[in-house]
């Protein structure tokens, strides 16, 4: 029997307190929270915006931008360099990435050649050129920025941007958003609390580059227009509905950078909002001297290449004072105020990728995965008292409620988002948790039925499981890493929350449970086990599996064709996570929702195909818009003109929109994701058991994907990011059930070495069959709770699971142990040194 020495014991007990006092915030209100000793710890679990409310949205730096920047800088170089070299030169243009210039004087090549060259060997990064010097001949010397270059400026732009962003971020209100930055050219902004993601994303679009240039009327507008505008001079267009067009200098009197202050200010008569200015020392003696020789011009000022207002020059102005007026209002004052204060944008951020959720949603979908999450708590308890009595029963119970304790507390202590998926990974770790304990009570039990007393068959119990459960949960940890690793914030949560689940749920095992069944063994009077487990149910069974392994072999094998057949023809509905698109989640403000009113307004849109589904009347439609087509800022688009339709109407409780680029990224990276779980699960199966094995896993495993894949192309439903993590989980479900039975397999060959192949896997397979039922039992019972009373967002993920613990169940018996009978596996490479009895000895006689 296990003996804890006092130490081990003081340890465990710490552990579980330590774990109760962490996640203890998390059931006190915030008043509570912060009446604790400072002491304490008071940090509940970070929620995620589909769980708090909120605004999260990925902007791409553009890139051509940077390039464009660049390649100014090197052209200005260029002409300083030969300009102070006494160089006469013509024909200085930059197009792409490469600048040209032409030297007049043919003595003077050389010289300019070297000036030139110094310019190209700059190094931006350590080891790298700037730029590639081309001779061309004829004079036409060619400078070409190099890829180091270009990246470097690309991640000089993309650090300065985020200090910009967060700096807006901060200043519209949104205190606790998070800025991030993600790649080589990304930024990632989670605003939780904050709704408003229209006005987040005008923040963000705004370059910032602000400038007052002079309007040129050395023409008529149209002249330019239709002919061309003079070489210092350029049109350009007003924010007017229809926009006017204004010839103006290209050169700026003043620039957002020459502001030393700006504030926002309203006209205490006619109430209108404006902008106020105050210039540097240097910019108000060069202003003033250009308003002094300009009076009676007008000046623009231009707003990243639009003008806002077009002010007269009355008189000169000295002060270095000025207001900026148009058609503002007071929060467009303050906003426009709050980009001049933050600085400009080395580039153009473009929305990729949005997802907005209403506070209502958030709190609806919080309190959706609580009662999913208690529901299938009570049904597991009370599936577990069924079956294995008061005490063992007890034990896995409390058991499970430490382990769900010790995910909050491992989520509050490393500050890791939860999120509604990862809430799903909570209630499915409800369902897969007592998979241990079953294993556990199962081995107990066929060692007390072998004949060892109660102390002797608990340690041998523990001892014998310990392999599978490690085993079936290493393959878990697998899934979750690599879903993790896709990246995106609401699957990473359930990958994290899992991995967490998987983490406690050993600790738990071969700790808490281990210590509680053994004080109790020792202190039982009778060593027998308690009479009310009445797990016992398969344990007389004699089913002969493998003697109709061809017949379902090939009925699988051909709805496994026939699931290929139906992703070709039928194809998959894939979501807008992997199309692109716009998801609008609406809900009437008043009254019941009209689905029939929402599709016909928005059919007046020219969207495209504009899916509407009924969520109940009470509950409100979800909107789909395909993908549009035109890039980015199509799909922003399609979603600002379903939020000015409906707006009025409806409270838009979840909004989605995922660009082109976006879901491509998505849908290669699930793609890498599954076949990497796959391989990575066929190495770790090789090398703990033998390659026979492996192939058997990722057979069963394939049927299983191909048949969930199969599902929802009959059904229709939406294809996800949530999906993949369906189908990843029913992976590591499935291998979890193999990985048990091929544990069996294997023992029993050590063991049983004249025993046709077919009889030892029908023996192991009804050896573990109480653990595999009593498994799959527990785990479809918290999925069913998941889908009765989880929220909406997570209903096919729900189906998806359950749809795969049933078909995962089915592969382990009929696919994974017919597959060694067909690799003709070799019992010899099993044989042990341990007891050997005869062949015609059963092996469910022995442990």
């Amino acid at each position: 029997m296990p003996h804890f020495a006092r130490w081990k014991t003081i340890l465990i007990w710490l552990a579980v307190l330590a774990g109760v006092l962490l996640a203890l915030p998390n059931a006190l209100g915030g008043s509570q929270r912060t009446a604790l000793p400072g002491w304490f710890p008071s940090a509940p679990v970070k929620r995620g915006l589909d769980l708090s409310g909120g605004a999260h949205v990925e902007l791409r730096l553009e890139r051509a931008d940077v390039v464009r920047a660049r390649l100014q800088a090197l052209i200005d170089d260029v002409g300083s360099a030969l300009r102070g070299a006494n160089i006469r030169y013509t024909g200085l243009t930059g197009t792409g990435r490469a600048a040209e210039v032409r030297v007049g004087d043919p003595s003077r090549l050389d010289a300019a050649r070297a000036a030139l060259q110094a310019i190209a060997r700059a190094e931006p990064v350590r080891g790298a050129a700037r730029a590639t010097l081309v001779d061309s001949g004829d004079g036409l010397l060619r400078l070409a920025l190099t890829d180091e270059a270009i990246a470097h400026g690309l991640s000089q732009a993309l650090a300065q941007a985020v200090d910009v962003v967060r700096r807006r971020v901060e200043q519209i209100g949104a205190a606790e958003a998070r800025v991030d930055r993600q790649g080589a050219d990304r930024i990632v902004v989670d605003a939780p609390g904050f709704e408003d993601a229209e006005r987040l994303k005008y923040m963000l679009n705004q370059r910032g580059r602000l400038a007052l240039r002079l309007v040129d009327t050395s023409m008529p507008v149209q002249q330019a227009i239709d002919d061309a505008p003079p070489a210092t001079a350029e049109v350009l267009y007003s924010a007017d509905d229809p926009p006017i067009a204004y010839l103006v200098d290209k050169r700026a009197v003043a620039s957002g950078a020459d502001f030393a202050a700006v504030e926002p200010v309203t006209d205490p008569a006619g109430g209108e909002a404006a902008v106020s200015f105050r210039l540097d020392r240097e910019a108000t003696q060069r202003f003033g001297e250009a308003t002094r020789r300009n009076v009676g011009r007008s000046l623009a000022i231009v707003l990243d290449d639009q003008i806002i207002a077009v002010p007269a020059i009355r008189a000169p102005i000295v002060t270095g004072t000025g207001r900026i007026s148009g058609d503002f209002d007071a929060q467009a004052a303050g906003d426009l105020t709050t980009i001049l204060r933050t600085g400009a944008l080395p580039a153009a951020l473009t929305v990729v990728e949005e997802r907005t959720v209403s506070l209502e949603a958030g709190a609806d979908a919080v309190d959706a995965g609580l009662d999913a999450a208690l529901v299938a708590l009570s049904v597991v308890a009370l599936f577990m008292l069924a079956f294995y009595g008061l005490t063992f029963g007890a034990v896995a119970i409390g058991a499970l409620v430490v382990n769900l304790v010790l995910i909050l507390a491992v989520l509050s202590v490393t500050g890791a988002v939860l999120t509604l998926p990862g809430i799903a990974g909570i209630v499915l770790t409800v369902g897969i948790a007592v998979d241990s304990n079953v294993l556990l009570y199962e081995r107990i039990r066929e060692e007390a039925k072998a004949g060892r007393s109660l102390p002797e068959a608990v340690s041998a119990g523990f001892s014998r499981a310990f392999a599978a459960i490690v085993d079936a949960n290493i393959t878990m940890l697998i899934a979750a890493a690599l879903l993790f690793y896709m990246g995106s914030g609401p699957v990473s949560g359930f990958a994290v929350t899992v991995a967490t689940g998987v983490a406690t749920t050993v600790f738990t095992t071969f700790t808490l449970t281990r210590w509680l069944i053994a004080r109790w063994a020792a202190g039982r009077r009778t060593p027998t086990l308690p009479r009310d487990i009445r797990a016992g149910l398969f344990d007389d069974t004699s089913i002969h599996f493998m003697s109709i392994r061809n017949y379902v072999f090939a009925a699988t094998a051909a709805l496994s064709i026939g699931a290929v057949l139906l992703l070709g023809t039928l194809g998959m509905n894939l979501g807008i996570d992997f199309s692109g698109g716009a998801i609008v989640e609406v809900k009437a403000k008043r009254g019941d929702t009209d689905v029939a009113d929402i599709a016909s307004r928005l059919g007046e849109l020219n969207l495209g195909e504009v899916a509407v589904r009924d969520l109940g009347a009470r509950e409100g439609a979800l909107v789909r818009v395909l993908a549009q087509g035109g890039g980015e800022n199509a799909e922003q688009t399609a979603a600002i003109f379903i939020r000015d339709e409906l707006g009025e109407d409806y409270d838009l409780r979840r909004v989605e929109v995922v660009g082109p680029s976006v879901s491509g990224e998505l849908a290669w990276a699930a793609t890498i994701a599954v076949l990497t779980a796959l391989a990575a699960i066929l190495v770790y199966i090789a090398a703990r058991f033998e390659w026979r094995f492996a192939v058997g896993a990722i057979v069963a495993t394939m049927h299983d994907v191909l048949l969930t894949l199969g599902l929802f192309a009959v059904t229709g439903m939406e294809f996800t990011l949530l999906s993949i993590a369906a189908v990843l989980t029913v992976v590591c479900y499935s291998l979890n059930d193999t990985v048990v039975v091929y544990d069996r397999i294997r023992e029993n060959l050590r063991h049983y070495r004249k025993m046709p192949l077919p009889l030892l896997i029908d023996a192991s397979i009804n050896q573990t069959l109480s653990r595999t039922v009593l498994t799959s039992a527990t785990t479809l019972l918290a999925l069913t709770a998941l889908s009765l009373f989880g929220a909406a967002a997570i209903g096919s993920f729900a189906l998806a699971m359950l749809f795969g613990v049933a078909v995962g169940t089915f592969s382990s018996i009929y696919i994974a142990g017919p597959v060694l009978i067909l690799f003709k596996l070799r019992p010899e490479r099993f044989h042990g040194t341990g007891p050997r009895p005869s062949s015609g000895e059963a092996p469910g006689a022995h442990a």
